[in-house]
């Protein structure tokens, strides 16, 4: 029988028993050490090994790929034609890359991950904006990982992570993620990174409970947390008392929302999380409009009255109209649940709302609090600053004169969206059609402020 990779055995594997299966890789914990190292740098998974000084000169610590991100990618990086399983970069063979203005073409990133599609970095455009001709560069698109094999390199705008100082030439998938997965939670609401086994993935509603004195879970998205110190840049630990954050997602997560909504549940954390690599952006206070201050994110910003009476009601521009509680939450605008612990009846709660319809109440209350996830998606997202819709023109969509929302605007007006096609616009907002959010629809801040 020829020799296979056994990680290319195991991406078959979980592309046939996709969504059930879709983590059974990880599973919470350490995967197979061949899954992503070659034991004597000799063979690669379908891709050469770079031997340029020799036999056992290859790849860095004995990665299937040439460096971190490289060796993530190649089971998470795919040629789909649609959003499928745990891959997070659409590859560029199936969309238009390249300097443009516009184009028609039925061509885009398609994952639909809560994270997003590293595939946007690759998508560049000219761009008119009131008059002044730049250039919209996919790099500004979300985390510039380093990936030699599949075309990803830093950000030439930025040398550090905004907001602190960490390299963006030392960021890598492992720089956010634990590759080996010893970040667990016990049933205290514990983390550590030794002590009990871990049973299970803790990111999925499915995942079994955990066993008090007996079995762990493995951290959220097996995330990093206190003390981590990533390869690529070991001068950069995170905070000695900052655990990974608490959510729970549903275990069929890479897919359109058109036709229901693919809730992540955020308890906790998410920001202070963040700021192991961006401590400037975190804002606790209500200070915003504060010459200095930023926009308020993190556990303690709680909603204020106002705001959870303008997110539960807002439907779309003008329209406040909603008195539904169990339609409220939008994936668009999501926020933390504010939870007090990190215990199996706090995850309890979550795994309740980490659904794949619009049916469960996720209004807003007191308890929520922004983050950064509110308004940002984790990887990368089609807009500037990876944000999860438009913000630097007026319109997210515009109408015809009867009344009819669009997508396609930029080929005349370049109102909305930078260039981007109606096939990209539409796949940037999850598969909602622009009928959704209504014509000449402003951004999506409106959820919580209103202005519009």
């Amino acid at each position: 029988m020829p020799s296979r990779s056994v990680a290319t055995l195991v991406a078959a594997f979980l592309g046939l028993s996709a969504p059930v299966a879709a983590h059974a890789f990880h599973s919470g914990g350490v995967a197979e050490c061949e899954g992503c190292h070659t034991m004597h740098n000799t063979k690669g998974s379908g891709k050469a090994v770079p031997l340029a000084n020799g036999v056992g000169q290859g790849a860095i610590f004995l990665l299937q790929g040439t460096d971190q991100s490289s060796t993530c990618l190649n089971c998470h990086n795919s040629a789909d034609a649609a959003p499928s399983g745990y891959h997070v970069s659409t590859d560029d063979s199936m969309f238009t890359t390249g300097l443009k203005n516009y184009d028609n073409a039925n061509t885009s990133p398609v994952e639909m991950t809560p994270g997003g599609d590293f595939g946007w970095l690759k998508v560049d455009r000219n761009v008119t904006v009131r008059g002044a001709v730049s250039v919209m560069l996919g790099a500004e698109r979300g985390h510039n990982i380093n990936a030699v094999d599949y075309g990803y390199n830093k950000t030439p705008n930025n040398d550090t992570a905004p907001g602190g100082t960490f390299p963006t030439a030392s960021l890598h998938c492992s720089s956010c993620h634990d590759p080996h997965g010893r970040y667990r939670r016990d049933a205290s609401g514990a983390y550590s990174t030794t002590g009990l086994p871990i049973m299970t993935s803790g990111s999925y509603a499915t995942a079994s409970p955990m066993v008090a004195g007996v079995y762990a879970q493995g951290a959220y998205r097996i995330l990093a947390g206190a003390g981590y110190a990533p390869k690529s840049n070991p001068n950069f630990p995170f905070g000695a008392t900052t655990n990974p954050p608490d959510a729970v997602a549903p275990s069929s997560y890479n897919r359109s929302e058109a036709a229901g909504q693919t809730h992540v549940a955020y308890g906790r954390g998410m920001s202070e999380w963040c700021a192991n690599c961006h401590p400037a952006m975190l804002e606790n206070a209500y200070a915003s409009g504060v010459a200095g201050h930023r926009h308020p994110a993190g556990s303690s910003a709680k909603l204020t009255p106002a705001i959870i009476a303008n997110y539960n009601a807002y439907v779309s521009s003008g329209k406040m109209t909603n008195t539904n509680v169990n339609t409220a939450y939008s994936t668009l605008a999501p926020f933390e649940m504010g939870i007090a612990d990190s215990t199996p009846a706090s995850y309890a709660t979550l795994k309740t709302l980490a659904v794949t319809t619009d049916t469960q109440n996720q209004s807003a209350t007191a308890s929520s609090n922004v983050s950064c996830l509110s308004c940002h998606r984790a990887h990368a997202s089609a807009f500037t600053a990876m944000t999860r819709f438009f913000l630097e023109n007026e319109f997210m969509t515009i109408g015809d004169a009867t009344g009819v929302a669009s997508y396609d605007s930029n080929a005349t007006e370049n109102k909305i969206n930078y260039a981007l096609n109606p096939t990209e616009q539409q796949n940037a907002y999850y598969g909602r059609p622009a009928s959704v959010f209504g014509p000449y629809a402003r951004d999506y801040c409106n959820k919580c402020h209103a202005k519009d």
